[in-house]
């Protein structure tokens, strides 16, 4: 990783950074000293790592190193010459990031961040984070919301003819005012032949506009045998108007990690920083200010299962 800070004249700026995954290179930002203990922040499918941006600045404020990396196939990282896009691809990308650090990072996952981080846990007996964050994930999903969220992310395959146009379908879609500014769409769009699209790969969406009950049903397995092998200190962030996590859904997940920790984000969907980062950010760094000392070593739990196959 660079040695550098990313504390420049007194302003935090983030220092962009490559990072090894599963056979892919990952666009990341480092915000904070790069001595400092990590929080990696792991965002949902169809954005970018700049949907952490202020969170990052935040936890870097509070003396942490705030890691944010794009996945896979997102933003700036590597984009598969073929579609290699299945659950076990991101949980393998996860896997590399964490082998690449000294300790074990805090985890900050919203959705296919998370529901990543529980599939790269569930292969081993070996504690992968020093703490986990999920955020609007849980191995139960609303299966009517998930079609929702896929319905609009392929929808506009074609891409949008100006930021406005793109800006007035984001706000319909997510029920915000837009804002006054549309400048922030360049973070998540990119210009190409003349059409702004999203800044990831469509490709990702294959077989998931498609959802079975089958498939739906083994990630849900999959995430509790992951979930069940968590042994440090949890916290899930859900939004009240989550279209995607209930709360019977969160009830569940707390049965299989005892001791782990849920708060409600009033007035925020499944989108929770995008909606209400100001209550997103106290949530976090209450959680970070009551974790445990580092324990030295690592914390076993029991033998690997890292051979079922997850679904694509």
């Amino acid at each position: 990783m660079d040695p550098t800070d990313s504390t420049t004249g007194g302003e935090l700026t983030p220092v962009p950074l490559r990072l090894p995954g599963g056979g892919v290179n990952l666009a990341a930002d480092r915000w904070g000293d790069s001595a400092a203990p990590v929080v990696l922040f792991l965002h949902g499918g169809g954005q970018t790592r700049r949907s952490w941006d202020e969170a990052a600045r935040a936890v870097s404020d509070r003396g942490w190193q705030a890691l944010t990396v794009d996945h896979r196939g997102h933003g700036e990282s590597d984009w598969p010459v073929e579609a290699l896009y299945g659950w076990d691809h991101f949980a393998d990308d996860i896997a590399a990031l964490v082998a690449g650090f000294d300790s074990p990072p805090v985890v900050v996952g919203a959705s296919l961040g998370g529901i990543a981080a529980l599939l790269a846990q569930r292969r081993t007996g070996t504690q992968l984070y020093r703490a986990l964050v999920l955020v609007d994930v849980t191995p139960t999903m609303d299966p009517e919301g998930v079609r929702r969220i896929i319905g609009f992310m392929g929808a506009h395959p074609e891409g949008f003819a100006t930021l406005d146009e793109a800006s007035q379908v984001i706000s319909e879609y997510t029920g915000r005012p837009r804002p006054d500014s549309t400048e922030g769409l360049r973070q998540v769009l990119r210009h190409e032949n003349g059409r702004w699209r999203w800044h990831w790969d469509v490709r990702f969406l294959h077989g998931r506009d498609r959802p079975t009950g089958e498939r739906e049903e083994m990630l849900r397995e999959l995430m509790l045998e992951g979930a069940a092998r968590v042994r440090v200190p949890t916290l899930v962030v859900r939004g009240t108007r989550s279209e995607l996590v209930s709360p019977e859904a969160v009830q569940e997940f707390l049965r299989a990690v005892p001791g782990a920790r849920y708060v409600d984000v009033q007035d925020a969907a499944h989108m929770v920083a995008g909606d209400q980062n100001d209550r997103f950010v106290e949530a976090v760094l209450g959680f970070l200010d009551d974790l445990p000392a580092v324990e030295d070593g690592p914390r076993p739990d029991d033998e690997d299962d890292s051979d079922k196959d997850l679904p694509t």
